[in-house]
């Protein structure tokens, strides 16, 4: 089986990298992307375009919108949006592309404006979440309070999940995005944020996903 383990940084899957080196698992690929969505389509489509594995996971670290969601917690992102692909009003209200009409909400890969996993339901082994994708995290009350009223059902945020969607779905690649919580979507404050907590915890998940789907 070819995985390709898709991740924005190294240092976000530093110890499962460490753990191939050691115990080499045959067929599975790192692909460091770099971080952000345009870096991270650019990065997949083109191993896509040469390569098509039977699966990618996307892995890194997400902030929690969702406030039952804890730091540590490891989470499946089953659906995505670009969250800030838009205009902003005058009045400070976010309005995306199918708000415009510059794009149908069912222009593929977009099911009714959102971008979906189809394959999310075979995958019952964490919690399952719907997650947003910006270019510019949010960081102050009233762009969260915009994005709560935008996005009701969004609980994570990250900066490269629904590139991986969205190349994946083109392409016609099974994929997971497997997200641990590093911090809160809360006006910023770096101080409050786990890093070594959450890519422990995202590590760990990952080792045994990869053991287990290399048994199979």
């Amino acid at each position: 089986m070819k995985i390709v383990l898709l991740a924005a940084t190294p240092f976000e899957i530093a110890p499962v990298l460490q753990w191939l080196d050691q115990a080499p698992q045959p067929g599975v690929l790192p692909l460091i992307s770099g971080v952000g969505a345009t870096a991270t389509t650019w990065a997949l489509a083109r191993h896509l375009a040469n390569d098509k594995p039977d699966l990618v996971i996307n892995a890194g670290i997400a902030g929690a919108i969702d406030r039952q969601l804890q730091l540590g917690d490891v989470v499946h992102v089953v659906t995505e949006r670009f969250a800030d692909l838009g205009v902003e009003e005058a009045d400070g209200r976010f309005t995306d592309l199918f708000d415009l009409g510059l794009l149908e909400p069912a222009t593929p890969p977009y099911i009714n404006g959102r971008l979906e996993n189809p394959s999310a339901a075979s995958a019952q082994f964490l919690t399952r979440v719907h997650g947003i994708t910006v270019n510019r995290v949010h960081g102050s009350e009233q762009s969260i309070a915009a994005l709560h009223k935008k996005y009701p059902e969004a609980a994570v945020e990250s900066m490269e999940g629904a590139a991986v969607f969205y190349a994946c779905l083109l392409s016609e690649v099974p994929f997971l995005e497997i997200r641990s919580i590093s911090n809160y979507v809360e006006p910023r404050n770096r101080e409050a944020w786990n890093l070594p907590f959450a890519i422990e915890q995202l590590n760990q998940t990952l080792i045994e996903l990869l053991k287990s789907l290399h048994q199979d």
